[in-house]
């Protein structure tokens, strides 16, 4: 592909734009950025705060231990530590300048702030909103002065903030894109496709990518070794080593899984995300460092297979939406697949019918919120992925009409869409309720 080609800048802009660090879950970090923006229009530190979130955040938030906060879990800390200690301008690293000190404080905070939380009303999966309210000076208010406020809402993805208003006066009001409105924040994704993933990957000039993916490189495989060298989660990954050896296939698994145990376990550690997702960042990239390292890869040839992974993930989530009950680590894990064919010497044909294998084997596998079985999720993912190269390596292959597989990479990554986007959507729904006990 040209770098004259239209494509190739909508390319690089869609990876300019996914691979970026974000410190926690990215559920209640965005819920930490929307609240510390609030406190930032309120102008003062907020005596109670409400919070109404979709289904699919709530999901998220309810259960992974949010970074700074002492070990504290759940939307209410999230809140607490983007209002006490948080920085808006720095995006989904909004708690990662955290003092022990401004820890103590997020805890007493917590302790004596009404915070109320709500399932938001409307039908969006992805919907934040965070009312803050403060006394107004006792020297400028009159008895019946009502408490100042400020609202913040972000929707479709975790730093889009599409609503702003103080004391009632609305500041900002953009229409989200899943409501009508368009996106101007993000880059058509529609120009992502198989072929063209490839044709970009095989040729990119590597300076036009090197930064991201060196970022991606560093900090992903760094929250790998802490969490094998920790203790975190369920400590899946070291499971894994322990029960079943040292092979590479084992080790991209166990390095994975490791990774996401110490992130969904309130590690202080920053990751190159994908497709919003920290989990998802961790699945694409993790398992191809380790087999390059195996296999005596060049740095081009990982930044390629890194390109060719990044890529194929987003473009299968595009369909989909960044939130639903299909279980995001599936697509990075066929997307992972890719990246490994490529590295191992496959060309076009091993990439994509890895992909198809592997969204055969794992298409089933339900997103029931961010928490350490996420980590065995994206070992099983992974393998699905390497398991999905290794058969057409080996002459095997699912054919279309087998199941949700349609003849063609394009129609069964279609497929796919459509049941994680229409098909699951009940699934999520009753998903919710079960975690809230309804």
């Amino acid at each position: 592909m040209e770098r004259t080609d239209e494509r190739y800048r909508h390319y690089v802009a869609i990876l300019e734009e996914e691979l970026i660090a974000a410190m926690g879950c990215t559920e209640p970090i965005a819920i930490a950025l929307a609240a510390a923006r609030a406190r930032e229009l309120l102008g003062a530190c907020p005596s109670r705060v409400e919070v109404e979130a979709s289904g699919s955040i709530i999901k998220n938030a309810k259960s992974v231990v949010v970074p700074h906060t002492g070990g504290l879990k759940g939307i209410e800390a999230a809140v607490a530590a983007g209002i006490v200690a948080g920085r808006a301008d720095r995006g989904l690293e909004v708690i990662a300048e955290v003092s022990q000190a401004d820890v103590a404080q997020v805890v007493a905070y917590l302790e004596r702030t009404p915070i109320e939380v709500g399932r938001a009303k409307s039908e969006l999966d992805f919907d934040i909103v965070v009312r803050a309210f403060a006394k107004r000076d006792a020297q400028m208010a009159g008895p019946d002065a009502s408490a100042r406020s400020a609202l913040v809402r972000i929707a479709d993805h975790h730093t889009n903030i599409v609503r702003e208003e103080r004391d009632g006066i609305v500041l900002r009001d953009v229409a989200p894109a899943s409501e009508g409105g368009a996106d101007e924040n993000l880059t058509d994704r529609s120009v992502l496709s198989m072929e063209g993933i490839w044709d970009f990957a095989t040729t990119v000039r590597i300076e036009d990518v090197r930064a991201l993916l060196d970022r991606q490189i560093a900090c992903n495989d760094a929250i790998a070794r802490e969490g094998l060298d920790g203790v975190w989660g369920a400590n899946v990954g070291s499971v894994m080593l322990g029960a079943y050896g040292g092979d590479v296939k084992v080790r991209a698994c166990a390095h994975a899984a490791a990774a996401s145990d110490a992130r969904m376990s309130g590690c202080e550690l920053p990751v190159v995300i994908n497709s919003g997702s920290g989990n998802q960042g961790i699945t694409v990239s993790v398992p191809l460092i380790v087999y390059a390292r195996e296999l005596g890869s060049s740095d081009e040839q990982l930044y390629r297979a890194l390109v060719l992974s990044n890529l194929v993930a987003i473009h299968q989530k595009t369909g989909i939406g960044r939130l639903s009950a299909f279980c995001g680590a599936v697509c990075a894990g066929a997307a992972a697949g890719a990246g490994i064919a490529y590295l191992d010497g496959g060309g076009y044909e091993e990439a994509v019918h890895a992909v198809v294998n592997a969204l055969s084997i794992t298409a089933g596998m339900v997103c029931d919120g961010a928490k350490p079985s996420c980590a065995g999720k994206i070992a099983f993912a992974v393998n699905a992925g390497i398991l999905g190269y290794v058969m057409y390596r080996d002459g095997q292959q699912f054919y279309g009409g087998d199941g949700i597989v349609k003849k063609g990479v394009e129609n069964t990554i279609d497929s796919i869409a459509r049941l994680g986007r229409d098909g699951m959507r009940a699934t999520n729904d009753e998903i919710i309720r079960i975690m809230l006990g309804a």
